[in-house]
């Protein structure tokens, strides 16, 4: 074997060994602790030996110091905290949080209890084909759930906005 044979074949496997490497570390599911519950939908969950932030995507919660906020904080740590749970990642949002499914160990979806529950909205602008998550805030919208018990309701992103 020539030497520019043996440096090309050198250079592609460790070329492929660094990608398997890239995507094992990028990988779209992993099982942890929750460790924290920051807000309604927001959570850190043990994954390699650190906490990683995880934002509960289709869904917004109600903001710290809103109405219904503490409460939505409450039944997720109600429903996950210091429970093992798989993530299951679709991305990044822009503040560099794991955008992700949270499945606990029975297989109950934490994103969907939460509205189903009435914890939270489906958050149409993130997830506009989530049928089910359509089907759930319905539900919980109808049966008066949750935030759904209180006349008016100010979704988190409209309360956001008046805060700018």
């Amino acid at each position: 074997m020539s030497t520019r044979l043996f440096v090309c074949s050198l250079a592609v496997g460790l070329t492929i060994i660094t990608l398997a490497g890239l995507s094992y570390g990028l990988a779209a599911e992993f099982t942890g602790e929750v460790v924290s519950v920051l807000d309604g939908d927001t959570i850190e969950v043990l994954h390699n030996h650190h906490a990683e932030r995880i934002r509960l995507s289709g869904i917004d919660c109600p903001e710290k110091g809103q109405a219904y906020g503490q409460k939505a904080k409450n039944a997720v740590a109600d429903l996950a905290f210091r429970k093992e749970v798989t993530v299951k990642a679709h991305g990044h949002d822009k503040y560099k949080r794991t955008l992700a499914d949270v499945v606990l160990a029975d297989g109950t979806n934490v994103n969907h209890a939460l509205v189903k529950d009435g914890w939270c909205w489906w958050y149409r602008k993130y997830a506009p084909r989530n049928r089910e998550l359509e089907r759930l805030e319905m539900n919980a919208r109808a049966a008066k759930k949750g935030l759904w018990l209180d006349p008016v309701q100010v979704p988190p992103w409209e309360w956001r906005k008046q805060r700018e």
